[in-house]
């Protein structure tokens, strides 16, 4: 398989609320947006991919799509979220990997696991021989 090109498709129960929440709270960068100009699509910058948020499903089905987002401060970044609205459901703390994990979540409840990678962490270091 030849992959030139992916993104994650994100299927709300609520359109509008959610992308008003990647573009206003998260401040994600539009790609683009398509579609009918009542229902529009929009596709997000999400680092080295795409978060495409259009369509929808049906109320009573829980979103199953967890995205990990690595930020340089998590603490820094649940404080200016919060303060633009997000919900924290998780405060920030270090797991046993080694990781700095906080949990936020979307208005239609998708997970959005933020992440920092600490100094000395193995994802960190380069492990190629001189």
């Amino acid at each position: 398989m030849d992959v030139l090109s992916s993104r994650v498709l994100l299927r709300p129960i609520d359109l509008a609320a959610t992308q008003q929440f990647y573009r206003d709270v998260l401040q994600l960068a539009v790609a683009r947006e398509f579609g009918p100009a009542q229902q529009p699509g929009m596709v997000f910058f999400l680092g080295n991919g795409l978060l495409e948020v259009s369509g929808h499903r049906p109320p009573g089905k829980p979103s199953t799509l967890v995205l990990w987002l690595q930020v340089r401060d998590v603490q820094a970044e649940l404080e200016q979220l919060t303060a633009r609205g997000a919900t924290v459901q998780r405060e920030a703390r270090k797991e046993n990997w080694g990781l700095i994990e906080a949990w936020i979540q979307d208005p239609d409840g998708t997970r959005i696991v933020l992440v920092q990678v600490p100094e000395g962490h193995p994802i960190r270091r380069d492990v190629r021989e001189p």
